[in-house]
């Protein structure tokens, strides 16, 4: 089978992109939300971005945003993707791929059998999906939060549009994340972290080989 293919996200400076591309992540990720640790400006992003080696995948992570942060975004950072974090509706999935012409990667947060149903709902309109564990309640922070999912509930299932693992992966742990899933993809940033925003080199290459194993 092909190798795993990770996201680092909610990188912030030039010694987290380095260490990302130098494990062999294919995704990199940026989070534009003042509510999280890993909050990055604009301008700081932009200059990051282009320090990222060709073949790897540069995200935007925004959570509801509105098309005024977007056009600033993308008029500034050149990426390749757009992770919509929030409770973004199917509509508005398909209006921003319209708009800025980029994959959207949506994601959803699953706690229940009941909650996998947006699955389906959001592969007829997102280019990728993240499955991510649902925000605990007390949670203004829709991701990163650390918390893993009953990973069973997206055992070996089937979706029309590639997807990705997150939600409490570490590199103790995801090597069993994927084989209880299946998972092609996973995204981490906690994990992989000394402290909340600060990423750690040793996890990042510990986690990608864990995921690769």
């Amino acid at each position: 089978m092909p190798d795993v293919r990770v996201k680092i996200c909610g990188l912030r400076d030039s010694a987290g992109i380095e260490a990302a591309a130098k494990a062999g992540a294919a995704y990199v990720g940026f989070v534009f939300f003042p509510k999280s640790p890993r909050n990055i400006s604009v301008a700081d992003a932009a200059m990051l971005a282009v320090q990222v080696p060709l073949g790897v995948a540069k995200v935007a992570l925004v959570v509801n945003p509105d098309n005024a942060l977007l056009d600033e975004i993308t008029a500034h950072v050149p990426l390749d993707m757009i992770q919509l974090h929030g409770s973004e509706p199917p509509e508005r999935v398909t209006e921003v791929r319209a708009r800025y012409g980029l994959p959207v990667m949506k994601a959803l947060g699953i706690a229940t059998p009941e909650d996998t149903h947006q699955i389906d709902i959001y592969s007829q309109v997102a280019d990728q999906l993240l499955v991510d564990a649902k925000a605990p309640v007390a949670s203004d922070i829709p991701g990163g939060n650390g918390h893993a999912f009953d990973w069973k509930l997206v055992r070996r299932k089937y979706w029309t549009r590639p997807w990705m693992l997150a939600g409490g992966l570490t590199p103790e742990n995801v090597a069993a994340a994927v084989d209880v899933t299946g998972a092609r993809q996973v995204d981490v940033s906690s994990g992989v972290e000394s402290a909340p925003g600060i990423k750690d080199a040793e996890k990042i290459a510990a986690f990608i080989a864990a995921a690769q194993a």
